[in-house]
């Protein structure tokens, strides 16, 4: 022990991956229990550049070994391009573990993502058309395909042709594509089973005996807490649990494992793809987070949407997720405004919202109450203590820690791995 869930507390590109590399030599299991490869981290390491996609964060860190949960969806040509990408900057990747539980993104999950953002129009979620939805959706209609079923080719066969007798019609008849050929699907998926078996696990037991046995083990969110499947700005949301709950059933562990909850939070918000957004930003102060910020999706490319920071959205991420404590990313892009507004409060129709509107079309017709606080013009990439920080920037997380109702463990300064604050001991057992 001990277990610590590390989460996005917004709508992600929180910047987890940084989060989890500073905790990397301290950790000897890195988990991603949700999500696919429909999201990334970036890693800055000296002079270089890491963009993942589906593997966890913590396969840059020597001696941690890394996890796909059964919770994730695999994209097994992703994987493998992801590992040859790595292999050949000489990243070591052998220690990687697949469960046998997760689920498999096929061909015709992405074809039926990609077609049916567009048939949808206007009322599109903005999905990435990677094959997430349709392979969760699979997942709960219990007609999915799991790692496990690669390694039985008559069991893969009868999964695949039962779970496209409805596509096919659905392709054809709705669509006008061409129906998906079962045999040329369970070809293309079995050939990866050679290569794969060796990296699949019984991880619901691995991890419990690493737990016992003393290891630290940190589970990663993809995504964030408002793309969280129950508790995001549903419809507008990823299929999967995003919270910190999600990493007890994506992983297998007990609920009385975890010991503390990290949420990972933007000086400022960002969001990709549909849905509201009370704080985004169409001036040039928006233009001017995208830039400074370097606000392009990691998985995508997509230019985020960019708005003040929005303590409402803090503060229920820090209830949903029970966090004991918050990362700050990014500080660093604010430097050199005058003022910074940050959001208190809602306005919805006449009516002031302190917390998260339960109702979906208030929260969609929200409006941000700002609180100006005071900027600074010193350059605090080299700062490496909070009393290092200009006063003014100091204000401003001590304003942020009180507004979120969470303490700030550690705050990032620029976009290298050593360019962060550390505040608070983040790996601690239960208060």
């Amino acid at each position: 022990m001990p277990a610590v869930v590390l989460v996005g507390a917004q709508w992600g590109d929180e910047g987890k991956g940084k989060a989890t590399d500073l905790l990397g030599s301290r950790v000897d299991y890195v988990v991603k229990f949700n999500g696919g490869n429909n999201a990334g981290h970036t890693v800055v390491i000296g002079d270089e550049k890491y963009a993942l996609h589906l593997l966890p964060s913590g396969i840059l860190s020597p001696g941690v070994v890394p996890v796909i949960g059964n919770g994730v969806v695999v994209d097994i040509d992703v994987l493998f391009e992801e590992l040859d990408a790595l292999n050949s900057r000489g990243v070591d990747t052998s220690r990687l573990l697949v469960s046998s539980q997760a689920h498999v993104i096929a061909g015709y999950h992405r074809t039926l993502d990609k077609v049916t953002e567009r048939f949808l129009g206007k009322r599109r979620i903005g999905t990435t058309g990677r094959g997430i939805g349709p392979a969760y959706a699979d997942k709960i209609n219990r007609v999915g395909l799991r790692v496990a079923d690669l390694f039985d080719p008559k069991i893969l066969a009868e999964k695949v042709e039962g779970s496209l007798d409805q596509k096919n019609h659905l392709l054809v008849k709705v669509y006008n594509r061409r129906a998906v050929d079962v045999a040329e699907t369970v070809d293309e998926l079995l050939a990866h089973a050679e290569r794969l078996k060796p990296m699949v696990a019984n991880t619901p037991l691995v991890l419990d005996q690493a737990l016992d046995a003393g290891k630290t083990v940190l589970f990663e969110a993809g995504q964030a807490t408002m793309l969280d499947v129950d508790h995001g700005t549903y419809p507008f949301v990823t299929s999967s649990s995003a919270t910190a709950g999600g990493a007890v059933t994506g992983s297998g562990i007990g609920p009385t494992r975890i010991d503390s909850v990290i949420g990972v939070i933007k000086a400022y918000t960002t969001r990709v793809g549909e849905g509201p957004f009370p704080t985004e930003l169409f001036d040039e102060w928006g233009e001017y987070l995208l830039k400074s910020g370097g606000e392009y999706g990691v998985t995508t490319g997509r230019a985020r949407r960019c708005g003040w920071y929005d303590s409402v959205i803090a503060r229920y991420a820090a209830r949903i997720n029970g966090l004991t404590d918050m990362v700050v990313t990014k500080l660093d892009v604010l430097t050199g405004m005058e003022k910074v507004p940050v959001c208190v409060a809602y306005d919805v129709d006449g009516t002031r919202y302190d917390e998260m509107p339960d109702d979906q079309t208030a929260f969609h017709h929200a409006k941000p109450i700002y609180e100006e606080l005071p900027g600074w013009w010193e350059d605090i990439s080299g700062a490496r203590t909070i009393e290092d920080l200009p006063k003014n920037a100091q204000a401003y997380l001590a304003r942020l820690e009180e507004l979120s109702g969470c303490r700030i463990s550690a705050v990032g300064v620029g976009p290298r791995r050593d360019e962060i604050i550390p505040v608070h001991d983040l790996i601690h057992g239960r208060a």
